[in-house]
């Protein structure tokens, strides 16, 4: 779905992108099927860029990462962190993004993120809203902008599925010629709870369709 950038980040600075560190992958037990769905979804991901490709800059462009401790979603019933008490989950497995900036123009950015997304056995509907966020940081400080959007997810009878949004038109003012993109970054991330953002950061996973039942 293309989505554009409200948001436009204060006078202080600059935007644009490089490539991101990326979630890491599903455990390898994921089946087959997962696996070819995945390479599928990536290769058509890949293949479809951010339209400001090869647009020569003024400079470098900022970092864009996923945050780790948002990077997936993984919803408990009961708080029980067990593969039968799972409902909807996600994770972010990509993003790619272009950027443009001449002279003391403002920076623009284009992104593309890849969703993966799927239900468990507590999962009560076919249908689920997600919650995600970009923000516009100065490099390992504060934030600048942050923006919400919403996801919505039709499954459509199977337990996992693929979506990719776009952003596009994210404006980054900057101060004069001389400020650089290198100085900030951008971040993708779930909206999720304390709990949830501790299950990340203990390193705890489950794939996209945890607790379905096997094929």
């Amino acid at each position: 779905m293309r989505r554009p950038f409200a948001l436009v980040v204060s006078a202080l600075a600059l935007f644009a992108v490089a490539t991101p560190a990326l979630a890491q992958l599903g455990p390898q037990d994921d089946d087959n099927r997962t696996r070819r769905e995945r390479d599928q979804r990536d290769q058509e991901f890949n293949a479809t860029p951010a339209p400001l490709r090869e647009r020569p800059n003024a400079g470098p462009c900022p970092f864009v990462r996923i945050l780790y401790d948002a990077a997936r979603y993984v919803e408990f019933e009961g708080g029980q962190q067990t593969y039968s008490a799972v409902g909807y989950t996600g994770e972010i497995e990509g993003v790619e993004a272009e950027c443009v900036y001449r002279e003391a123009d403002p920076i623009r950015i284009d992104m593309n993120i890849l969703f993966h997304l799927g239900r468990g056995p507590q999962a009560t509907d076919g249908q689920r809203t997600y919650r995600y966020w970009v923000a516009v940081t100065e490099r390992n400080s504060a934030i600048l902008a942050k923006e919400y959007f919403d996801l919505p997810v039709n499954f459509n009878g199977d337990d996992r599925t693929y979506v990719t949004e776009e952003i596009r038109g994210l404006t980054i003012p900057r101060r004069d010629i001389t400020v650089s993109g290198s100085n900030f970054e951008v971040l993708v991330g779930f909206e999720v709870t304390p709990e949830m953002a501790e299950f990340n950061r203990n390193g705890a996973r489950f794939r996209a369709n945890a607790g379905a039942p096997s094929e």
